[in-house]
């Protein structure tokens, strides 16, 4: 008999006969391992139990609670809700389910339109699934077999999906009872295993995301190891609705999206007071830094676009229109402007490193399903710069942005994590230069001590990318700012600059954002702070509440002086109940509110009520406007 070596995470061997699975294997270590394995990680990839282990193969068996197991633990939920669903309303077509962040969905084509009263119904007959305790048992079918097959059940989304696999791809299934899936895996050994779960929402998905194809129905859910947890989770989604962006917009009168332009924000005055601190932020944190400011135009020719690569790379994304019959395409980015910024004029090696930043507008077509708020528009400003550089330049300036950027995320209170992305298919350029820009990023960082992951492919197509991806007080997280280094763009729009050897060189560029698009990190800071903007950024800074008629003179002295002094103020000299002004004040979340009464008007001073603390006793004015001033000047968060 033939016998394989396994090789065990704690660095120890096994030996097991030729065609062992991963439930042998943890037969062989202990009868309890077995009892409790559910997946098995080979050569790093999660499998199933059933997979057959080839010869020095690493093997890591996982019970239930390993963090490698709760992926599999949703795509097998998705499993079990789309047989509820097959069984609750029969002639069901299944699309996809898969596993994602903190849950699962199913797409699913009905004859009927679902309802979230429905959902209850659909989870309690997971719940019976459940308790049946279904072996999840993997079938492989030849191709032309397997197309037959979902073919007679009427499922011609599957067949659809087979199609467009490679030749040579395994056509594998997963059965479960009645239910049959078309699935690549891996999934847990039983249904037996999804204890805390819960159904939460309804939606609407076009078929593979194509607005020209089927609407389908989404179910989405979630499932977690312990009730705990999904309680945890839920409380949290809870938390998440009071912070809505959009819900708190529109309450706050931030900024409207109207029916006569999807996709297209306006700006409402208090939106627009939080909008300019963000910019004036932005401008005195890049001039300090030694940037130059630039605008440049929203509309430029299809030559242009063509030399930078977004012609026949971007294409799908951008919005056209003629000029005396020729081409032009409306910005989707900011850069090739500034490649025309940099040619305007003969550079020298001492002109560099050149630094531009851009405050610019520009337009991407999105897809209507993925309009979101503020989050997912079509228009909104990039916070763009430039960095034009000799090679020897590269290191210094990738560390002074990274500063940059960590300066401005500590400003708002956020953490954050790193990931450098690399080289995508639809790449231009060559190896050594991707190779050498990979490095650069990679070197940088590692000198600055960033911890940081790798997420392969998903670098830009001229150029590889520092990410960061911070985290609100939700622990969710958002991809905002970013680092390219760029060979590739400078060469085509032919920069050059006359180096010290008095010859022509082609400069490098790093281009990087900050805030990345100005509408959403305004909408991530309206779900961070609940609308509780810190006092630099509040649209209203002060409500001065008089409580008598008597006490109205005073009020208007007071407005004056706060407003004189530069701070935001309102006066609310309605003859209404003080307890009225101050709930109104508090929901209109305004850090601080001046109770005047006739006892405060006169003795000349204020009571102070902060926000999140209450009554703060009274104050001098004068004493008041100097600590507000200073809070304000330092950015402090409260």
């Amino acid at each position: 008999m033939q016998f394989y070596t396994i090789k065990l995470k704690d660095g120890s061997q096994r030996e097991l006969p030729a065609g062992s699975t991963a439930a042998d294997l943890a037969a062989a270590i202990s009868s309890r391992l077995a009892k409790e394995a559910v997946l098995a990680k080979v050569n790093g990839v999660v499998q199933d139990l059933s997979t057959s282990l080839p010869d020095g193969a690493q093997v890591e068996i996982l019970t239930i609670d390993s963090p490698d197991a709760l992926d599999a633990m949703r795509h097998t939920a998705s499993h079990v809700m789309a047989q509820a669903v097959c069984r609750l309303f029969p002639g069901t077509k299944l699309a996809i389910g898969p596993s994602v962040k903190d849950g699962f969905y199913y797409d699913f084509a009905m004859t009927e339109s679902l309802k979230p009263e429905d959902l209850p119904r659909i989870e309690e007959e997971m719940r019976k699934i459940v308790a049946e305790k279904l072996p999840l048992e993997r079938e492989v079918l030849p191709r032309e077999q397997a197309i037959e097959f979902f073919r007679k059940r009427g499922e011609n989304f599957k067949v659809e999906l087979i199609e467009d696999l490679p030749e040579d791809a395994p056509i594998s299934s997963y059965r479960q009872g009645e239910f049959i899936d078309l699935c690549a895996g891996p999934h847990l050994p039983h249904t037996g295993y999804l204890k805390a779960l819960r159904l939460l929402s309804l939606a609407g998905a076009y078929w593979r995301g194509d607005e020209r194809r089927p609407m389908l129905q989404r179910v989405y859910g979630t499932v977690f190891f312990k009730q705990s947890e999904l309680e945890e989770h839920l409380r949290l989604i809870e938390e998440a609705k009071k912070r809505d962006h959009r819900k708190l917009g529109r309450e706050l009168e931030l900024f409207s999206i109207e029916d006569e332009g999807p996709g297209f924000p306006f700006y409402l005055p208090n939106g627009m007071v939080v909008r300019n601190e963000l910019e004036q932020f932005w401008r005195e944190q890049h001039r300090r830094a030694g940037y130059q400011e630039i605008r440049t135009p929203i509309i430029l020719n299809r030559e242009l676009w063509e030399r930078s690569g977004h012609w026949d790379h971007y294409q799908e994304n951008m919005y056209f229109t003629k000029i005396d019959e020729n081409d032009y395409a409306i910005k989707p980015m900011n850069c090739p402007g500034a490649m025309l910024v940099y040619r305007n004029k003969l550079r020298s090696y001492k002109d560099l490193p050149l630094r531009l930043a851009e405050l610019g507008l520009v337009h991407r077509h999105e897809k209507s399903g993925v309009l979101h708020g503020m989050m997912r528009v079509r228009a909104f400003t990039q916070d763009d710069s430039h960095v034009f550089m000799t090679l020897d330049q590269i290191e210094s300036e990738l560390a002074n942005r990274i500063d940059l950027v960590d300066h401005f995320y500590q400003t708002f209170g956020f953490s954050y994590h790193v990931e450098l992305s690399t080289r995508p298919e639809n790449s231009m350029g060559s190896d050594e230069a991707w190779e050498m820009a990979e490095n650069a990023l990679q070197k940088v960082l590692e000198e600055k001590q960033v911890p940081y992951s790798i997420n392969p492919g998903d670098g830009a197509f001229y150029g590889p990318k520092i990410d960061f991806h911070l985290t609100d007080c939700l622990g969710r997280s958002w991809q905002c700012a970013t680092i390219q280094l760029d060979f590739q763009m400078p060469e085509k729009f032919e920069l050059y600059y006359i180096g010290e050897d008095g010859g022509r060189h082609t400069p490098v560029t790093v281009h990087s954002v900050a805030f990345g698009a100005i509408e959403r990190f305004l909408a991530i800071l309206i779900e961070h702070y609940a609308g509780a903007f810190p006092l630099w950024l509040a649209p209203v800074q002060v409500k001065v509440l008089p409580i008598t008629d008597r006490a109205h003179a005073y009020a208007q002295e007071v407005y004056k002086e706060l407003f004189d002094a530069g701070i935001r103020v309102e006066l609310d000299d309605r003859s209404e109940k003080i307890g009225l002004k101050i709930r109104e004040a508090q929901l209109a979340k305004i850090p601080y509110m001046l109770v005047i009464g006739d006892r405060e008007a006169e003795a000349k001073v204020v009571a102070v009520r902060q926000r999140e603390h209450g009554d703060q006793g009274t104050r001098a004015l004068p004493e008041l406007i100097a600590e507000l001033q200073k809070m304000i000047a330092e950015r402090q968060m409260d």
